[in-house]
């Protein structure tokens, strides 16, 4: 006979407390509560670490139908996740679903118990999902009866410096060489360019690149406020001057703009789905893009010799940025996807084009 699941608690800090199933890791945890929309992706999006210091909620009702598939390390030492672990600090399903796939070495629940993340089962996550829309991202906390966790606000954190390498990383593919800030990358990122031929210089986010051989630069992806990242805006100031090509991807996006004398804000409730719509700016052709980021560029503060490159049709935020002047841009989506549409794959040719 299996096991009646145990009764675990989702607080919101609004005072919003909703009863479910405990699956994965029986432990307490705490973290910024966060929707994403898409309909597949979830092993993707819980080692993406863009997600650190959250809690996810998938709106999808059927997660982990199609399992966990075993680690294997390629020639580089990458592996088939976006990171070597979970990064989300929860998560909050409908139903965690059984596994029927060829590829499957695991469950979700175990997969989640391995790493020692609390999942959550049971959750009506459409009325969830419409109180964050109609509120705001709020923080959450998730616990057994009986048991306390402080609510924890991770943006006051500076996130990228728990995600980013510790050292410099040579992954050699050809003869043109692209420095990676290592911002919490995620491994799509470095598959793309080296599937093209260059050789990734990985950096650490804090990291004086400034004096190295590289012919470009691309700033990946992270989690948190980016207004904390002050030393990797320091870092880019000095290597605008050498006018190489620079590509700034979600996080990196926003870090390029605020090199460039832009600011940031925080959005309601983020975008976190495979299927945002991206209009470039040059010739209204739209693009579906896979994105996750709750920060935005406030466009009216770009300075004139910059200007946006694309807009998301949903909300009229901007998707893109760059320069007039210099080889110098950036997209707030995914161009490596990964979950999601491969559309705008295209950007990392354009970009190597340039070096």
């Amino acid at each position: 006979m299996a096991e009646t699941p145990q009764k675990i608690l989702l607080e919101l800090e609004d005072g919003l407390i909703l009863e479910g199933a405990s699956f994965g890791a029986l432990r307490p945890a705490a973290g910024e509560l966060v929707f994403n929309t898409g309909m597949v992706g979830y092993q993707e999006s819980l080692t993406d670490p863009s997600y650190r210091g959250q809690i996810l909620v998938f709106t999808y009702p059927l997660i982990g139908n199609y399992g966990v598939p075993a680690e294997k390390l390629d020639q580089f030492g990458l592996g088939v996740f976006e990171s070597d672990h979970i990064q989300v600090s929860a998560v909050v399903v409908s139903e965690s679903s059984d596994y029927s796939h060829q590829s499957a070495a695991f469950s979700l629940n175990d997969w989640l118990a391995r790493h020692h993340i609390p999942g959550v089962s049971g959750i009506d996550t459409r009325l969830l999902t419409k109180r964050l829309r109609e509120q705001g991202t709020m923080l959450a906390r998730v616990y057994t009866p009986g048991t306390a966790v402080d609510f924890y606000d991770p943006n006051k954190e500076n996130l990228v410096a728990q995600v980013s390498i510790a050292a410099p990383q040579l992954l050699e593919s050809g003869a043109k060489t692209v420095v990676l800030v290592d911002c919490g990358a995620k491994q799509s990122i470095i598959k793309s360019l080296l599937a093209r031929g260059v050789t990734v210089l990985r950096v650490p986010w804090n990291y004086d690149f400034s004096d190295e051989n590289f012919d470009g630069i691309i700033i990946s992806n992270g989690p948190g406020d980016p207004s904390m990242v002050e030393a990797t805006v320091s870092v880019l100031n000095r290597a605008m001057e050498k006018r190489k090509p620079i590509f700034g991807i979600c996080l990196g996006h926003q870090l390029l703009a605020l090199a460039a004398g832009a600011k940031t804000y925080k959005l309601k409730f983020g975008h976190r789905s495979q299927n945002q719509p991206a209009l470039r700016q040059e010739d209204s052709r739209c693009y579906m893009t896979s994105q996750n980021h709750g920060f935005a560029v406030d466009v009216r503060t770009l300075p004139q010799d910059w200007k946006p490159w694309f807009t998301n049709i949903n909300d009229g935020t901007n998707e893109g940025i760059r320069s007039s002047r210099f080889p110098f841009m950036s997209v707030q989506f995914h161009p490596e996807a990964v979950p999601g549409p491969v559309d705008t794959n295209f950007l990392f040719d354009h970009f190597i084009e340039l070096l």
